[in-house]
């Protein structure tokens, strides 16, 4: 399709044109965007400073919280910044560039999740093999192949989507560049678009919840025959945490992605597409630590020092 693009700028029209609250907006947002990048930077720090947790399962966890942090800081201070500016334009190589950032680390936390659900049920089905089965030979080219799977998908979309028409208004109902509302926004024959969307990330779902699915049926069966309850329940809390990740951002992705065009709606999928760029990454390092042993004796260990993570982290322990 020839680009015949005239749009230079879009305008990010964001939640509410109300002053007053899009200030209250804007200390929530900045809130969960600290919490969101010392929650996901800290289990980085952890993981590199503690030890006892060099093993492929944080070795994992501390590259989904660099790729969470990073996926917050595409979309949060831009859209930070609009909520204080009158002036809420950003760029057409702007627009191109947070779209892109935004689906590479979308996908590359599809592949992640199911890398390490894989990782657990190496861990939990066939534990005397797990040195082996998870060697750095085996979960360093699982890393890799995430990063690699996700830049071609978001290439794929970046390139289709814009060399797409925008001739007419420039105005987003949105708070970032998203795939759906550019699309929307688009006088160009969309079709082949929808259809490259549905299919990339319909196989990638179906790929990816496969894996997880396999691997926690597996899973399933070796804490089945577990005879000891201390045993069944350090299993359960083991992959729960990471099973509520799973269906919390699985969830939103095929509501937003993987359905018809006709049923696109600009205010709920402009909040769930939210939810899933900023809340989860927030929630992911809660997710991971509240219940795990190991998270919590690291914290200690680093930052036991400090009163203030003595006083947050340990004291509820007791």
């Amino acid at each position: 399709m020839q680009n015949v693009t005239e749009v230079t700028t879009f305008v990010l029209k964001g939640f509410t044109d109300d002053p007053e609250l899009q200030s209250i907006l804007f200390f929530l947002f900045l809130a969960t965007y600290l919490f969101t990048l010392v929650g996901n930077l800290g289990l980085v720090v952890l993981v590199m400073g503690d030890s006892r947790i060099h093993n492929p399962m944080y070795y994992f966890l501390s590259v989904l919280s660099s790729v969470d942090a990073c996926y917050s800081s595409v979309i949060t201070p831009k859209m930070l910044a609009d909520f204080m500016s009158k002036n809420k334009v950003i760029s057409f190589l702007g627009c191109t560039a947070q779209m892109f950032l935004a689906v590479t680390f979308g996908t590359t936390e599809c592949f992640l999740l199911a890398a390490m659900a894989y990782d657990r049920y190496v861990a939990i089905y066939k534990p005397l093999l797990y040195s082996v089965r998870m060697a750095p030979r085996v979960y360093v080219p699982l890393i890799t192949a995430s990063y690699v799977g996700d830049i071609v998908n978001s290439s794929v979309h970046t390139v289709a989507t814009f060399s797409l028409s925008f001739c007419a208004s420039n105005q987003i109902r949105h708070v970032f560049c998203d795939i759906p509302p550019l699309l929307a926004l688009s006088c160009s024959d969309t079709r082949t678009n929808q259809l490259l969307l549905f299919s990339f990330v319909g196989s990638i779902e179906t790929v990816t919840i496969l894996i997880i699915l396999i691997s926690y049926g597996f899973i399933l069966l070796a804490i089945l025959r577990v005879h000891s309850a201390e045993g069944r329940r350090k299993a359960f809390s083991t992959c729960g945490s990471h099973l509520t990740a799973v269906s919390i951002y699985h969830g939103t992705i095929l509501f937003m992605y993987v359905r018809p065009s006709s049923s696109y709606s600009l205010d709920h999928d402009m909040i769930a597409s939210t939810f899933y760029t900023i809340v989860i990454p927030m929630l992911n390092p809660i997710i991971y630590s509240l219940r795990n042993k190991d998270v919590k004796e690291s914290m200690q260990k680093v930052f036991g020092k400090h009163w203030f993570i003595n006083k947050v982290y340990f004291h509820s322990k007791n």
